[in-house]
């Protein structure tokens, strides 16, 4: 177990790391006690138990890996490993501004201290990396650990059991359908669902409404658009769903900052023979050699010492 006490400019991050522990085996229960800040413990094997939050005098309810226990502020807590073997535990303390929105998002539920995972080991990576970077001597030991957090809610998130199976076909249906000009109430009935019924879908899965997730994919497409070709503005709004170009501009002003013109004269830029179609795999991005060299070797051109052949 490690702790870390981050300065004040460490804070503005949003998120910062408090400590990290990684253990495992019969250890002894922990509390009952109260914390002034979160902790995401990830059990990724064995069992054990835990009690309602705020009840630690109350019926003990068993805990099967993987699994994530979230422990609250202000929160009185109690669980432990089972007898025998035990479980493997990891934890992360942490705090910070970024909880808020990350709890508006979804990421982070208070309502729920024990949260069945699907995969504790991306979580159990991310936990690493903090273990990592709290080597002697880390000069960024605050920044990498307070990264590793993001990725660590990020993780935890995408591992939820609950919304693992369900949650992605919503999305990808939306996603793909996201540029016709459909109503909530339209895009729930292509899914055989309510319209209540696709917002809590798309609320439980991403954190935000139906409304909010197609904006999102919408207006991104339509920054690429205007990056990176000449179309009118209102073939652009056409492109991403929107059939008045009025309403699309407001929008578009309101959500990113500045109106799409504007946007376009910041952005844009020319590329020798245009964007390509498609993004390219992350893994085999596209480098000029892959040698050893980032860029190719070239050799200087000799001078000349006669008129150049115009044959």
């Amino acid at each position: 177990m490690r702790y870390f006490t981050p300065g004040p400019v460490h804070h503005r991050l949003g998120l910062v790391c408090l400590g990290v522990g990684m253990q495992h085996g019969a250890l002894p229960p922990v509390g009952p006690r109260t914390l002034d800040h979160h902790v995401a413990v990830v059990i990724s094997g064995g069992r054990g138990w835990c009690t309602d939050p705020g009840a630690p005098q109350g019926p003990r309810h068993e805990v099967v890996a993987p699994a994530l226990l979230w422990l609250t502020p202000g929160v009185r807590h109690h669980f432990g490993a089972g007898p025998g073997r035990g479980w493997d535990e990891s934890f992360v303390d942490f705090t910070g501004s970024a909880v808020t929105a990350y709890t508006e998002l979804g990421c982070i539920e208070p309502d729920r201290p024990l949260v069945p995972l699907t995969d504790a080991e991306p979580a159990r990576a991310a936990i690493a990396r903090v273990a990592r970077a709290a080597r002697p001597g880390n000069p960024l030991l605050e920044v990498e650990a307070a990264a590793a957090v993001h990725e660590l809610l990020v993780a935890l998130r995408r591992a939820r059991a609950d919304t693992t199976s369900g949650g992605a076909p919503v999305l990808e249906a939306l996603a793909r359908d996201a540029f016709r000009p459909l109503s909530v109430a339209d895009h729930a009935a292509r899914q055989g669902m309510t319209p209540a019924t696709l917002r809590a879908a798309v609320r439980r899965s991403a954190g935000c409404s139906p409304k909010d997730y197609l904006l999102g994919i919408r207006l991104g497409r339509a920054k690429e658009l205007l990056t990176a070709t000449d179309l009118p503005v209102a073939t652009v709004a056409r492109r991403v769903g929107y059939d008045d170009a009025a309403y699309f501009s407001r929008l578009f002003t309101r959500r990113v900052g500045t109106p799409p013109v504007r946007f376009r004269a910041i952005q844009s830029r020319t590329v020798p023979g245009g964007y390509a179609g498609r993004v390219p795999d992350p893994d085999r991005p596209p480098i000029l050699s892959r040698g050893r060299d980032a860029a190719p070797h070239r050799r200087p051109p000799a001078a000349r010492t006669t008129a150049p052949d115009h044959r």
